[in-house]
């Protein structure tokens, strides 16, 4: 899993004055939007006092109360506040949790997962179609959803991807099992976070509604006129798939949040410029979703779950380029140091399991505050961990 990027984690309608717990990279996230100023603030969910998770407590002002103990935090993670303290005493430095840059963009709430500063991160993605939206005046029409897969994201982002797995998989909905030929394609690179591929498909006889506008290209599947399709990725987990149907283009857009390495949580948008009516909506999402249901039923069951890193141990031939040009990409960024390492985990105790505790900004831009955020790292004795969490190891006031 790769960190030191933008997640969009949530739908920005979705989040509120309620906090709400997120997981996106194994990390558990508090997010909520402050009732001051109306902003979307992103913390580790988890007080570094007791270790309960803030996102069962409540709003007080801009900050989060604890339901344990009633530590308040800033939006920036620091505490504010101890109620148990006797007037007069101080508040330790390292009473602070990791807070995370946020961005609101497309109808997502974007989290910065990593410590890079402002100038070194990677761009949230461009969806241009954003700038074109029905309720704007434009020509796409949105709908949007959700599906929970039991497979890793990434075998995930490379099914979004596949071009040659259409006329099996969704045989009868827009793959054509009469043409399962994918033509040769070059990949497009737009910049050095995407990659697309775009080539022209044979898809089968319309059905449903979209089968009452459909008639006039007869029934002969081997006839029906070819379809310019793009399939690609986003860094670090989206896909898009773009069909320039006959009446008009659909656009779709899968944020694949990778809860742990495997279970994702897709939340995807889908644009159309075709019955841009409400009427249609239903089944705009009704036809995604059996989309999703379809690829699901292949893909949580591919062995291994995880993506091989060495490309020779699984076969690639022409047609899955767009997918060896991810792996090799991800190679690039594994040698930059970008994919999740030990030192982003913690190990609980019972039962045995690892969580992940990703660098906040703050960490390199407050060298003095760096071992604030110190955990129980693997193999280190409990007794060393309590210390460091304690303070013993600096001058700080202990009991």
């Amino acid at each position: 899993m790769l960190k030191n990027f933008w997640y969009a984690v949530e739908f920005s309608a979705h989040v509120t004055t309620k906090p709400e717990r997120i997981t996106v990279l194994g990390q558990h996230l508090v997010v909520y939007r402050t009732p001051r100023q109306g902003r979307v603030v992103a913390l580790s969910d988890l007080c570094v006092h007791r270790g309960a998770a803030l996102s069962g407590g409540w709003l007080k002002d801009d900050k989060i109360v604890c339901p344990y103990h009633g530590w308040e935090y800033e939006p920036d993670g620091a505490c504010t506040k101890i109620p148990a303290n006797l007037p007069g005493r101080g508040i330790p430095k390292k009473a602070r949790v990791d807070s995370y840059p946020v961005q609101e963009k497309y109808g997502f709430v974007w989290v910065f997962m990593g410590d890079l500063p402002e100038s070194e991160r990677p761009p949230i993605p461009v969806w241009p179609e954003f700038d074109d939206l029905v309720e704007n005046g434009g020509k796409f029409r949105v709908v949007t959803g959700e599906f929970l897969w039991n497979a890793n994201y990434e075998r995930i982002l490379e099914n979004g991807c596949d071009i040659a797995h259409a006329p099996f998989v969704h045989a009868g909905r827009f793959g054509n099992p009469e043409m399962p030929q994918v033509p040769d394609y070059e990949v497009e690179h737009p910049d050095e976070w995407s990659a697309f591929a775009t080539v022209d498909l044979h898809p089968p006889k319309p059905s449903g509604l979209w089968g009452r506008f459909g008639r006039l290209v007869g029934n002969d599947l081997k006839k029906r006129p070819p379809v310019a399709t793009s399939a690609g990725w986003m860094l670090p987990n989206m896909i898009k798939l773009h069909v320039r149907l006959p009446i008009g283009d659909m656009v779709i857009y899968d944020t694949n949040i990778p809860i742990d390495e495997t279970h994702t949580l897709v939340k995807w948008v889908a644009l159309r410029t075709f019955f841009t009516g409400r009427w249609a909506d239903k089944d705009a999402v009704n036809r995604t979703l059996r989309i999703f249901y379809e690829d699901a039923a292949v893909v949580d069951k591919v062995r291994p779950e995880l993506l091989p890193f060495d490309l020779g141990a699984e076969l690639h031939i022409k047609s899955d380029l767009i997918a060896v040009e991810y792996r090799r990409r991800r190679q690039e960024l594994a040698d930059k140091g970008w994919l999740l390492n030990e030192e982003d985990f913690i190990t609980g105790d019972v039962p045995r399991r690892t969580a992940t505790v990703i660098p906040s900004p703050a960490r390199r831009e407050s060298p003095e505050l760096a071992r604030a955020w110190v955990h129980k790292a693997r193999g280190e004795h409990p007794t060393v961990a309590a210390a460091r969490l304690m303070g013993q190891d600096d001058s700080e006031e202990t009991p």
